[in-house]
């Protein structure tokens, strides 16, 4: 049995962590789990990025699941929020892309353009 003063500090550890989603600071992965994402294997891909992202200790990085994202033939789809800036879509994503989005886009910054929704293997950026 924990005692009063443990229990107290992991309400506020967890209490922080809602903070962050209320406040819309910090960083979200969503990941769209409609039957047509998780059909296109959208379950893996969401496990693989609560896995990456608890194996780098990102706190301030949430991962969670929401419906239909909207283009079912593009799916998994996964939309990453980031302060400041605009909503960057991945489509397509498997389980073996997630590292390289975590430790490109989510950490250093830098959206994995070859990954998004606007890109164009022949014209690059549409």
């Amino acid at each position: 049995m924990k005692s009063l003063k443990e229990l107290e500090e992991i309400r506020n550890k967890t209490l922080s962590r809602i903070d962050i989603r209320t406040k819309g600071e910090g960083t979200r992965i969503v990941v769209g789990m409609a039957t047509c994402g998780i059909a296109a294997g959208a379950r893996p891909v969401l496990s693989a990025f609560v896995e990456e992202v608890a194996k780098r200790k990102l706190s301030d990085v949430t991962v969670s699941q929401t419906g239909c994202i909207g283009a079912c033939r593009l799916e998994p789809m996964v939309e990453v929020y980031t302060p400041g800036n605009e909503k960057v879509t991945y489509v397509k994503i498997n389980p073996g892309m997630v590292g390289k989005i975590v430790a490109e886009h989510i950490v250093n910054g830098n959206p994995v353009t070859e990954y998004t929704i606007g890109y164009d293997e022949n014209n690059n950026q549409q």
